[in-house]
């Protein structure tokens, strides 16, 4: 029996593959994390706390550094479950993550796991509020759904291109962009597609940032004026070739 938007009013939001694709998200962080735990020296992991200054960010980084050349594969699929488990979930404190990738790591890995973990943490969110997010997405953030539902709307013949322009740019949050576009019905292949290509520049800035951590004074110091100016410059280049074939037509 359909609704007044046409949809089968009992139809079970998500298709097969994607509660196959969710479930392996999740059974990925408990595997993830028991593996950790149990190939790990004993040892104190007091440290062990999710950064919210750039204090503990440091506190974490010094201990971690350690454990990073003797137990470089745990400390890999421990960062990338935390960070994947931080998005899935919209916790606060992934540019923390960010910065440890490039403390870690370095320049080149770093921006890797960051597009990564940022891509998969991302599509599970998708996937969460596709199941169970209508009612949050509605009741945060009314305003800026109505803004967000009229420009997919509006942008379906060059949605991809949109989409980049709001992952290179700090036009909207990337929490609110991951929890409602499956709310406004943006396909999950460019929703991929966008995130993947789109969180490069902002994700090489931090990695990059990171390297230096102790130079950094407070978060606002990664992104200044010039930062900005050319992820929105990148941004526009993304969404031109849509403004174009929209005058021609």
């Amino acid at each position: 029996m359909k609704g007044k938007g046409g949809h089968v009013g009992s139809r079970f939001p998500l298709s097969s593959w994607e509660v196959a694709a969710a479930s392996s998200v999740l059974l990925g962080f408990a595997l993830g994390l028991l593996g950790v735990y149990l190939t790990m020296p004993e040892s104190d992991y007091s440290f062990l706390k999710l950064p919210r200054t750039l204090e503990d960010l440091q506190i974490l980084r010094d201990h971690l550094e350690t454990y990073t050349s003797d137990y470089t594969a745990q400390v890999l699929v421990g960062y990338c479950v935390v960070y994947i488990f931080m998005q899935t979930f919209m916790i606060p404190g992934t540019v923390f993550m960010s910065l440890l990738a490039g403390a870690l790591f370095g320049v080149f890995k770093g921006v890797a796991m960051v597009v990564f973990t940022a891509t998969a943490g991302a599509s599970s969110c998708y996937f969460l509020s596709k199941l169970i997010g209508r009612p949050l997405v509605f009741s945060l953030w009314p305003d800026k759904l109505s803004f967000f539902q009229e420009q997919v709307a509006r942008r379906r013949g060059g949605l991809l291109n949109y989409m980049l322009f709001l992952r290179l740019t700090p036009t909207l949050p990337n929490t609110f962009i991951n929890v409602a576009s499956p709310i406004v019905d943006v396909p999950y292949h460019v929703f991929f597609l966008a995130t993947l290509i789109g969180l490069v520049p902002a994700a090489y800035v931090t990695v990059k940032a990171g390297i230096a951590l102790g130079e950094l004074q407070s978060i606002g110091d990664l992104y200044d004026f010039n930062s900005i100016a050319t992820l929105f410059l990148i941004g526009i280049v993304s969404i031109t070739p849509t403004l174009i074939s929209k005058s021609k037509s």
